[in-house]
């Protein structure tokens, strides 16, 4: 049976399957990325290739995952969570063991053992460190799937505290992952918000980043900080 018709019928197994399933593995997509397309008939199903050697139920979870973001208003779910669903969110967890570390640069690598040293006991494995694009929506934010914080480039000139404190915020991600309960994952928990609390002067901080911020957008918008703060799996 077709990997995506067995996944909807194992999530949804009181509807009818009534598509023509197209399953397509590419090297265009980032690492263990994937997206789904809906133009009845066709569902397809595209996943970055590094999935092919993954366990079938694994891959399963992940086509759950993208299903449920397709039908669950459909068919009015609200909660749902499945097995397979359990496996692909602990693998995405255990992503970044598998994944090469080979992007860095200078100012984000001082950065990242200043507050490793200083909050993690130097015990956290460094990630992939990268500027992004100059975005004032998206400041900072940590990819599971490619163990990679990116930080906006509005921040190439910030002093050594707000640089350290987007990249306590990302690594905090790193180290807690996230919650996956009836079909939502949730990233900003009350045991994260705790220790993001822990960080020397948080809220002065925030409203110099927030300055910063102004300086690059004539009319900033009112949502708050941490709106501003990418969940990440993003």
């Amino acid at each position: 049976m077709n990997l995506i018709q067995e996944s909807f019928q194992r999530l949804f197994p009181t509807k009818q399957f009534n598509y023509r399933a197209i399953l397509k593995y590419n090297k265009k997509l980032g690492d263990f990325n994937a997206n789904i397309k809906f133009l009845a008939p066709d569902l397809q199903i595209n996943m970055n290739y590094k999935w092919k050697t993954i366990d079938r139920e694994i891959q399963m979870g992940l086509i759950q995952t993208l299903l449920l973001k397709m039908f669950a208003k459909r068919y009015r779910i609200k909660k749902l969570s499945t097995p397979n669903i359990n496996f692909y969110n602990n693998f995405v967890k255990k992503i970044p063991l598998l994944t090469p570390i080979t992007k860095s640069h200078p100012v984000l690598e001082n950065s990242f053992h200043r507050v490793n040293q200083q909050f993690f006991h130097e015990l956290i494995d460094r990630p992939n460190l990268v500027w992004g694009t100059a975005s004032k929506a998206k400041l900072a934010c940590y990819n599971f799937h490619n163990d990679t914080i990116t930080v906006s480039t509005i921040f190439q000139e910030a002093p050594e505290q707000i640089l350290d404190y987007l990249l306590y915020h990302e690594l905090l991600h790193k180290k807690q992952k996230y919650k996956y309960k009836n079909g939502r994952n949730y990233f900003h928990t009350k045991k994260f918000r705790q220790a993001e609390d822990l960080f020397p002067h948080k809220k002065q901080i925030e409203r110099q980043i927030n300055q910063i911020i102004r300086k690059h957008k004539r009319k900033p918008k009112t949502s708050s900080f941490l709106a501003r703060i990418s969940k990440s799996f993003k």
